[in-house]
This record gives C-alpha cells, sequence and structure tokens, in this order.
C-alpha cells in the first residue's frame, strides 16, 4: 500500500492515541494517505524485568495492547490495510473516550467484549475477536515493530511516524497531551517534518507535561492540566 503516512501504535497507548487523533486531523486538511501499522510496547519490551521497570499494571495493559494487535493482524489479513484505520479509532474511543477507567481489572482493554465492540463498529466481523489469543500472529507483529524501530533507533516507543516512506523522514512521537484545533493541527505538522528533514536533529525533549486531556485520565479537552514530571504510555522505559 502507497501512502503518505505510515502511523506505527499500539491501541493501548494513551500518546499514540492522542497524535493519532491529530494525525486524522491533519490528514483530511492535507488530503494525505495514513498506512495504520503496529508497534507493540510488549513485544519491544519483552527483555526488561517489568517488575522493575514498570508500575505493576503496566504487564496487563501492554499484554491488551498485543491482544489487540493480533486482532488488527487478522483484520487486515481478512479485510485488507484499509480495514485498520476505523478499527484502531474504534478500540481507542472504547479504551481512551469513555470516562475514568478506575476500579476496572488492569488488562480490560484487551477482553473480547471490548474486541468485538470495536469489530461491529468498524463494519467487521464480531467473530475475529478470537484472533486475541492467536499468538501465531506475534512474529507478524515483532516484524513491524522492529521494522518501526529501525526507521528511528531503539530508544523510543509509541508512535513512530514515517513522512513519504520509503526515502521520507520518521520519528518517534510527537507526544502531545492535547489536541490542537483545526489552526494549530496544520501548523504544528510542519514545524515537526521540518525539524525531522534537518539531518543533524536528534532530540527535542521536556519532562514537565500535562496528564493528556482524554476522558480515561479524568481530563476533559480545554481544562487546564497540572504540568507535572509525569509519563504514561508512550516512552519504552516509562510506558
Amino acid at each position: 500500500m502507497s501512502s503518505d503516512i505510515t502511523f506505527y501504535f499500539d491501541p493501548i497507548c494513551p500518546f499514540a492515541w492522542m497524535t493519532s487523533k491529530w494525525i486524522r486531523l491533519v490528514q483530511a486538511q492535507r488530503d494525505y494517505t495514513v498506512d495504520w501499522r503496529f508497534i507493540s510496547l510488549r513485544l519491544i519490551n519483552a527483555h526488561l524485568d517489568y517488575d522493575t521497570h514498570f508500575p505493576p499494571e503496566y504487564p496487563a495493559q501492554h499484554t491488551a495492547g498485543l491482544r489487540l494487535l493480533r486482532v488488527a493482524s487478522a483484520v487486515r489479513e481478512k479485510h485488507g490495510r484499509e480495514a485498520i484505520g476505523p478499527l484502531y479509532a474504534a478500540f481507542g474511543a472504547r479504551i481512551f473516550e469513555a470516562g475514568p477507567d478506575e476500579g476496572r481489572t488492569p488488562g480490560w482493554q484487551g477482553t473480547p467484549d471490548l474486541a468485538a465492540d470495536a469489530l461491529a463498529e468498524a463494519g467487521l466481523p464480531t467473530s475475529l475477536a478470537d484472533a486475541l489469543d492467536d499468538t501465531a500472529r506475534d512474529a507478524e507483529i515483532q516484524a513491524e515493530s522492529d521494522e518501526a524501530l529501525s526507521l528511528t533507533g531503539r530508544d523510543v516507543g509509541t508512535p513512530i511516524i514515517h513522512f513519504e516512506p520509503p526515502a521520507g523522514v520518521a520519528f518517534f512521537g510527537p507526544v502531545i497531551s492535547r489536541l490542537p484545533d483545526a489552526d494549530q493541527a496544520g501548523q504544528l505538522w510542519d514545524h515537526v517534518v521540518g525539524l525531522a528533514r534537518f539531518p543533524g536533529f536528534a532530540e527535542l525533549k521536556r519532562s514537565l507535561r500535562e496528564r493528556p486531556q482524554l476522558p480515561s485520565f479524568g481530563v476533559t479537552a480545554h481544562e487546564p492540566g497540572k504540568t507535572e514530571d509525569w509519563h504514561a504510555g508512550s516512552r519504552r522505559l516509562k510506558k
């Protein structure tokens, strides 16, 4: 599939979700095509001791992301790459837009009910939720995760964006905590791509950030967020 943007995502990552919402705005404004591909936080962190590197709920969350990517793999095999964008949107709506997830069992995102509901919304057979436990698909997901990391280096997380593949620029992120408005969306895209196109550019970063403005974190859009040294979801070693 020829595309203007390749977007590598793990459906469990809140920052990948926020960035994907921004990319959809840019896509509509610039008439870009997007190929939605896979990167698994669980697989790229498989060499780490989860008890040392992550809070206790993260193993179940990362495993839930892998389970949903197995479903996405089955969808792509049977219904083509064009079906992945709507499926990812349906996953994200249920995981991040439905309200705070306090009190839920860790890993609830990877349940058959959630997968089946998302498949139905995307107009796909709910029977594909059976792929949640299909570990035979992990080799494909690992290969695509490795492909993503080959574009940026390994000390990154999700999402990874490749603009104008195969020869164009690739980068991790950007990590954003709020959705830009229509005017800001294109401006932010131009700035990010401009930086990435400079061959000597490697990193621009700050650790102080606000919580993602997503209902799953109890924060509504345009609500002033508390700025703190806080990480969740995107970094490989921080989640």
